[in-house]
């Protein structure tokens, strides 16, 4: 086996085997406390551009499947994990974890201590990395390549924190899923790195789902005659998505029944005229506490975000953007691990979000009740929020 090493953008270093494809990749590292669901993980575009650590010490056990992929392609930029499997052992494996890895050119590591690792990037934050194997380990002599050279590249990465990524993960050309059984509702969905699970569970409650580009305008949304508009989850800054928060505007003037997710969230969250931050270390994962503060439910959800909207806790606030114009807001979601700011409801505009995955292919269905909450939305835009208040 290949020796690999990662170093982190503090100078903090890991040795240990090449796992998937050998080379070098850079990224922002992250973790995932989810203890299943590591190729829905993998296919989520909102990974695009960091390498992602597994705090689950076994991965890779019941192999790779064709049903649950949530895009066309693995998006992370590399992979940690501490002990992956030797085989897959699942009647619905098509091949191993490893052999995906390698057929797509994803650079891993395995045998480090990744409990270690999710402890350090605990206290310092999330942070720039960048995993070397075989000849990228290398100096031109052929001997091991100098700490302070691999570190070179790792500080010569781009950091997230400004990063505009949804363009690079979108549909490059719009197309439509249709629904199961009656049709009740048409959706125009914009692509920020969609996964394939969101569309199916609208399509599961009757509705048309028309999926846009990313760099869709106004008047492609109007033109599939919607009932609502969907924002998907995606990779990168909310703050430098300009387009899209413009566009999210076109809908909320034009009072459209909006529903977003995760990104999708924080472009509303931007809209309004609130701020958005980037966290410590982010939630991602499929064990979140949060509660529905319209019902008092405890959820547990899954998330995948490493920003998160600035808006007030307690009470209604008048949504900043051009002097109050979209009205009162309230923060109908917050997690109780850290009180960060988990969905947000507008009391004068028939729109809502939430930060985290209603869909949850692999993760808890808690929050599945939010795609009847939308279709409920769109059919009584006037007093459907009212309800839910």
């Amino acid at each position: 086996m290949t020796d690999a090493v990662l170093v982190l953008e503090d100078g903090r270093t890991f040795t240990g085997r090449a796992y998937g494809a050998e080379g070098s990749t850079l990224g922002e590292i992250v973790f995932n406390t989810g203890m299943t669901g590591y190729q829905e993980t993998l296919t989520d575009p909102s990974y695009h551009r960091q390498i992602v650590v597994m705090t689950a010490p076994h991965i890779g056990n019941t192999g790779v499947n064709d049903e649950d992929v949530e895009s066309g392609q693995i998006w992370v930029a590399g992979y940690v994990v501490r002990d992956p499997a030797r085989r897959a052992s699942n009647w619905r494996a098509a091949r191993t974890l490893a052999d995906d890895l390698v057929a797509q050119g994803i650079v891993g590591i395995s045998d480090i201590d990744t409990r270690a690792l999710t402890r350090h990037l605990r206290e310092r934050g999330v942070m720039r990395a960048g995993i070397f194997s075989g000849a990228a380990l290398l100096d031109d002599g052929g001997g091991r390549a100098p700490h302070d050279e691999l570190l070179d590249q790792v500080l010569a990465a781009p950091a997230m924190a400004g990063a505009d990524l949804a363009g690079e993960v979108s549909t490059a050309s719009a197309y439509v899923v249709e629904p199961i059984g009656e049709h009740v509702a048409t959706v125009a969905a914009v692509d920020l790195g969609i996964k394939a699970m969101t569309p199916q569970r609208l399509a599961e409650r009757g509705v048309r789902v028309h999926v846009l580009p990313s760099h869709a305008t106004i008047d492609d949304v109007l033109a599939t005659e919607p009932d609502g508009v969907f924002f998907s989850n995606g990779p990168g800054d909310p703050s430098a998505a300009t387009h899209e928060i413009e566009l999210l505007r076109d809908v909320l003037d034009r009072q459209i029944p909006f529903f977003g997710i995760c990104y999708g969230n924080q472009l509303l969250g931007r809209a309004l005229g609130y701020g958005t931050y980037k966290l410590g270390y982010g939630h991602r994962g499929v064990n979140q506490p949060v509660m529905d503060r319209a019902t008092g439910k405890v959820e547990i959800t899954a998330h995948n975000h490493g920003f998160a909207v600035d808006a007030p806790l307690d009470g209604e606030s008048v949504a900043p953007h051009d002097a109050g114009r979209y009205g009162r807001v309230v923060v109908s979601h917050v997690d109780l691990n850290d009180d960060v700011v988990e969905g947000l409801r507008a009391l004068d505009l028939p729109a809502f979000s939430v930060q985290y995955h209603p869909e949850a292919a692999a993760g808890p269905h808690d929050a599945a009740y939010l795609f009847d909450r939308f279709i409920d939305l769109m059919k009584d835009p006037e007093n459907s929020q009212k309800g839910a208040a």
